[in-house]
């Protein structure tokens, strides 16, 4: 575990959930041993998987999710046994910005300011639907489209 103030903190536990819903339910001493509040950003380790997520509280309980994507990297499912490696998240989460995008943004400073400033998460969902756009042409138009709101100063 290279992030994190706090020490690392491991516990074994078991996959939870089904279907196409997993997580980990992490102890409330974990937490407290964390200390960085109810629900913070950390770095999870998966027996040796490693991914960056935040805790979240539902109905008293701190869970960690497990989407599919690390599910189909670890190969663990619910029900699996595992150990899990908990460190706070203190760097800023980074956004990989696609070439092109970067290059649009460049081609405006404005445009390229106003994303700059935007949340982690708007950032991401802006790339995401750019990533996520199955021709060029629709690639090409979702980069504009994009651009042009951050030139108008809107998030989406």
């Amino acid at each position: 575990m290279t992030e994190g103030a706090a020490e690392a903190v491991a516990f074994r536990t078991t996959i939870a959930g089904s279907g196409g819903k997993a997580g980990i339910v992490v102890p409330d001493d974990v937490i407290q041993r964390l200390g960085a509040g109810r629900r913070p950003a950390v770095h999870v380790d998966l027996d040796g998987f490693g991914y960056r997520s935040t805790v979240a509280v539902m109905g008293g309980t701190y869970l960690i999710g497990v989407n599919a994507s690390v599910r189909q990297a670890t190969g663990l499912e619910p029900g699996h046994p595992v150990t899990v490696t908990l460190a706070v998240a203190t760097a800023p989460r980074e956004v990989i910005v696609p070439e092109d995008f970067a290059a649009a943004l460049a081609a405006d400073q404005e445009a390229q300011t106003f994303f700059d400033g935007l949340s982690n998460s708007i950032q991401r969902y802006h790339i995401d639907n750019i990533n996520s756009a199955k021709t060029p042409e629709t690639r090409a138009r979702r980069i504009q489209k994009a651009v042009s709101l951050f030139r108008e100063g809107k998030q989406r």
